[in-house]
C-alpha cells in the first residue's frame, strides 16, 4: 500500500532553516509528481510546492517563493523541502502528497514551529 512518511520538522527561530523529508513507498515514485502542503492551526490545508517526476517542472506558492526549495531523489524514493529564512507564519504541520492512480495520499505530517 502507499505510504508517505514525513520527517525533519521541529522548533526553529525566525530566520532559521529546516529540511523536511518524505519517504515514499507502495508506488513507482519516479513516475509521479510530488507535492508539499501545510496546515496552520485553524486554517485550511494549503499547497506549498510541487515537483514533476524527474524534477524538470517545479512550482511554489507565492508565500514561500525564494525561501523554500523542493527537490527529489528518485533513487531513494524521497522528496525534500529545504526551508530557509523561516518566518512565524510558516508555522504549520507539513504534509507530502502523491496522487498515484488519481487518488490522494498523505503522510502523517511533521510539525514546524517558528518562534523566538
Amino acid at each position: 500500500q502507499v505510504q508517505l512518511v514525513e520527517s525533519g520538522g521541529g522548533l526553529v527561530q525566525p530566520g532559521g532553516s529546516l529540511r523536511l523529508s518524505c519517504a515514499a513507498s507502495g508506488f513507482t515514485f519516479s513516475t509521479y509528481s510530488m507535492k508539499w502542503y501545510r496546515q496552520a492551526p485553524g486554517k485550511e490545508r494549503e499547497w506549498v510546492a510541487s515537483i514533476s517526476p524527474v524534477g524538470i517542472t517545479i512550482n511554489y506558492a507565492n508565500s514561500v517563493k525564494g525561501r523554500f526549495t523542493i527537490s527529489r531523489d528518485n533513487a531513494k524514493n524521497t522528496v525534500y523541502l529545504q526551508m530557509n529564512n523561516l518566518k512565524p507564519e510558516d508555522t504549520a504541520v507539513y504534509f507530502c502528497n502523491a496522487r498515484p492512480w488519481g487518488d490522494d495520499y498523505w503522510g502523517q505530517g511533521t510539525q514546524v514551529t517558528v518562534s523566538s
